[in-house]
């Protein structure tokens, strides 16, 4: 049971993919002092103007939830009707005020893990430059190392650990200096590389596992098949499949990579699929917000806006002094470059989950763009990829079709 760490070290803490873990939703309660201040802002003599930036953040958070609370159940009537349905209707409220609170914000999640993972865990987060991180490492070696004392032994920070990204950065920066700089924007959904002939692929994958035949030859026949017969294939192995089933494991031997422009918010969801690849810049306030649609809808857009600026001015302060416990004093709202890599069935997976209705609109609206560029590239693979509340009018229109 890990208690009060701040949302930016859950982060760290969550990248590693073969744990499990179970954190507390920002959906289910109201946030009021719930928030670290880093011994980095301590130690530069920035209390002050964090503390009052993170609780003037979490003013404008109680005001927010203040005035989507009555605009959510007006527009959801019909749900708003079921005494039942008030949690849900508060917690879509709290959701969207959240972000404007800050990654300092306290939270706590269950986690699970095996001895190799907890000594990599422990040996890692020592590494990081921030205090908060070698304080976790610390308290979670204490209540661990009696356990297994003979398993549990390599948690020092390593020079690897430690020097390696760092010393890729100064690299990165100064090679960075010699190029100009383009003033192109990104879309936040760019799908930059995939398998190429990836139908073929599968198709041959398919043909490999249900015959005698080497891959090479399968290869070979998928390439030879006519669009009607490549298309019966892949029918076939989708004929019976209902919304909660997991698509065959040969979907996995193809790939796709997107760069991502994402928020705080929205990554919280996203990190959360860990069969997959996600590589992180740090955040960047120069990417902008998102803004929830509620609270344009309900006239706070420029309140809103205000607060971030308050925000981006305490950030620009405290990287002077404390760079790296900057990034704590940023919001829900502020955003970040991910790569993200995964094979076609893992691609499924987030869209079930992700693009279905009942998601969260921030990470359902990434995810639908996203499917929306992958079904360009495998048009025949992802044929029934999509939320599980469009499954049964999707396997409909693909199979009444001729």
């Amino acid at each position: 049971d890990v208690i009060g760490v701040s949302r930016l070290l859950v982060e760290e803490i969550e990248k590693f993919r073969l744990c499990s873990y179970t954190e507390k939703s920002q959906r289910y309660v109201l946030f009021n002092k719930d928030f670290i201040i880093p011994e980095e802002i301590k130690e530069a003599n920035l209390s002050d103007l964090f503390t009052d930036t993170v609780q003037a953040q979490n003013d404008f958070y109680h005001e927010l939830y203040e005035k989507l609370r009555p605009y959510v159940f007006a527009q959801n009537k019909a749900l708003a009707e079921n005494p039942a349905n008030k949690s849900l209707l508060e917690g879509w409220a709290k959701e969207d005020a959240r972000y404007a609170i800050s990654m300092a914000t306290q939270t706590q999640l269950g986690m699970t893990i095996n001895a190799r993972n907890l000594e990599l865990m422990l040996r890692r987060l020592a590494a990081l430059p921030l205090a908060e991180a070698h304080e976790y490492s610390e308290k979670l070696y204490a209540a661990t190392k009696e356990i297994a004392p003979s398993l549990i032994r390599y948690t020092q920070a390593t020079d690897y650990d430690k020097f390696t990204r760092q010393n890729i950065r100064r690299q990165a920066d100064a090679l960075l200096k010699k190029q100009s700089t383009g003033s192109k924007k990104l879309s936040e959904v760019t799908l930059t590389s995939f398998s190429p002939s990836a139908d073929n692929r599968i198709a041959a994958t398919l043909l490999f596992s249900s015959s005698d035949t080497n891959y090479s030859r399968c290869l070979a026949m998928a390439g030879e098949m006519t669009s009607r017969e490549k298309k019966a294939l892949f029918k076939t192995a989708f004929e019976h499949i209902k919304a909660h089933d997991a698509v065959l494991r040969e979907l996995e031997n193809v790939d796709l990579q997107f760069e991502l422009i994402l928020s705080s918010s929205c990554f919280a969801q996203l990190k959360r699929h860990r069969m997959s690849t996600i590589i992180a810049q740090d955040y960047n306030p120069q990417l902008g917000v998102t803004i929830p649609p509620s609270i344009k809808a309900i006239g706070r857009q420029k309140d809103f806006m205000v607060m971030m600026r308050k925000t981006q001015n305490a950030y620009e302060q405290i990287k002077q002094k404390a760079p790296l416990a900057a990034t704590y004093v940023l919001t829900n709202a502020h955003r970040k470059r991910v790569l993200m890599k995964f094979n076609a069935r893992e691609l499924y997976h987030l869209a079930r989950l992700r693009a279905d209705a009942h998601a969260q609109w921030d990470i359902r609206i990434l995810t639908q763009k996203m499917l929306q560029q992958a079904k360009k590239v495998m048009p025949l693979s992802l044929m029934t990829a999509c939320g599980k509340d469009n499954f049964t009018k999707l396997f409909k229109k693909t199979f009444s079709r001729e």
